[in-house]
This record gives structure tokens, sequence and C-alpha cells, in this order.
């Protein structure tokens, strides 16, 4: 009886043991303390690109919305410019662009204002109206292709920062190499260069998907274009 006893009581400690072992396995470490055990400079730097991420979203939803909007043009707009301009009715093609708010109209509306000049004349006039009107598609666009460059350098230097804090706190430990010691400056150096990654990544696809939206912009104000200068070098 004495020994089932002895038995139990080995197993219940041998069992609580292991929950212990299991409960320090498992121990989790939330965004939050991972940030916060980088210390100051980790914290500073990750600070940092997180208004750079702010930005860069705030940037991209702008202008992807700026860009749907500049898109957009009725299918019969070219048709019912064609028809007035045929017919004579240039006061009737000017305030159609004017009604309608878009990139194509207003540079219809800049070579209709040039009709009875030569054709070179009206095609250069209609060529500097779309550089205006690309500029302001491009706008602050830069920025997020020089977030998305910057944002991955200031991650490496906050883990150049945190090595030199880990070299630091193990030079003065000294000689005695403890993780805890360690810890501090390993925890800057990971989370900024991962930090600086995530929203370097996102400025990137984010400015590459506006370079192609308002590349499809521009192609149709080209072809809009091109179709009023082709209508107008028709023969009468």
């Amino acid at each position: 009886m004495l020994f089932n006893l002895l038995i139990l009581q080995n197993n219940t400690q041998e069992t609580a043991e292991g929950l212990a072992d299991g409960e320090a396995v498992e121990k989790s470490l939330s965004i939050i303390e991972l940030i916060t055990s980088g210390g100051t400079a980790g914290q500073i730097i990750i600070g940092i690109l997180f208004i750079l991420l702010v930005a860069a979203t705030y940037i991209y939803f702008e202008r992807l919305f700026a860009i749907k909007a500049a898109s957009k043009i009725d299918a019969n707009f070219m048709n019912q410019i064609k028809d007035h301009v045929s017919n004579g009715k240039i006061d009737s093609a000017q305030m159609l662009c004017a009604q309608v708010n878009s990139p194509v109209s207003r540079l219809i509306a800049k070579g209709i204002t040039r009709i009875g000049k030569p054709l070179a004349d009206i095609n250069t006039a209609i060529e500097n109206a779309g550089r205006l009107e690309i500029y302001g598609l491009e706008k602050n666009v830069s920025i997020l292709a020089t977030i998305s460059g910057a944002a991955p350098m200031i991650g490496f230097l906050g883990t150049v920062v945190g090595m030199i804090l880990a070299i630091f706190e193990l030079a003065n430990a000294g000689g005695s190499i403890q993780m805890d010691v360690l810890a501090g400056g390993l925890y800057t150096a990971m989370t900024t260069t991962v930090a600086g990654l995530i929203v370097g990544i996102v400025g990137y696809i984010a400015y590459n998907h506006l370079v192609v939206k308002t590349d499809k912009v521009v192609y149709q104000m080209e072809a809009n274009s091109l179709e009023f200068l082709d209508h107008l070098n028709e023969p009468i």
C-alpha cells in the first residue's frame, strides 16, 4: 500500500512538472510585447515605419479612386462629339465636354477650341493638355516609390542598431553570455527588419498597381484623341 502511494505521488509530481514544462514551451509573445521588448530605439523606428505605412495606404486609395473616376466615360461620348463637329455645332460640342468631367473630355475640349487652325496646332494643343492631365493622375504616386525603397532601409537601420545594442550589452556582461542580456538588441534587430520589409512590400505593390491603372487611362486618352484628330482629317 505504501509502495503504491509512493508511485502515485511520483507520477503526480512528474505530471505537474510536465505541465509546467509544457506551459513554458507554449508561451507566446504578442506583437505589442514584441515591439515594446525592442527598447526605445526599436519603438522609434517602428513608429516611423507605421507613419510611412499610413501615408502609403492613404495615397494609394486616394489615387485609386481618382484614377477610377478619370477612367469613366460614356461609350457614346465620341460619337456625339463627332456628330456635333460634323454639323458645325461647335458650341454644343464644347458644352458636352464641359458636362463630362474626365481627362478625355478636357483633351477633346482643348482640341475643339483649336478647330479652324492647322491640324498640327490642334495636335500640339491636345498633347500639351495631355501632359497636364497625366501629371494630375500621377500626383503623389512617386511618394509610394520612395516609401517602398526607403522602408526596408529604415528597417535595416534598426537591425544595425539592434546588433550594436546586443554587442554593447554582451561587452558589459563580464564575459557571461546570457540570452536575456541579448534579447533587447535582438528584438530591435528582428522586429524593425520585418516591419521595414512589410511596409516596403506594401508600398511597392501599391505603386505598381497605380502605374498600371494610370497607363490604362493614358491609353484611353490617346485613343480618343487620335479618333478626334482622324475625324477632323476626314475629307468633307
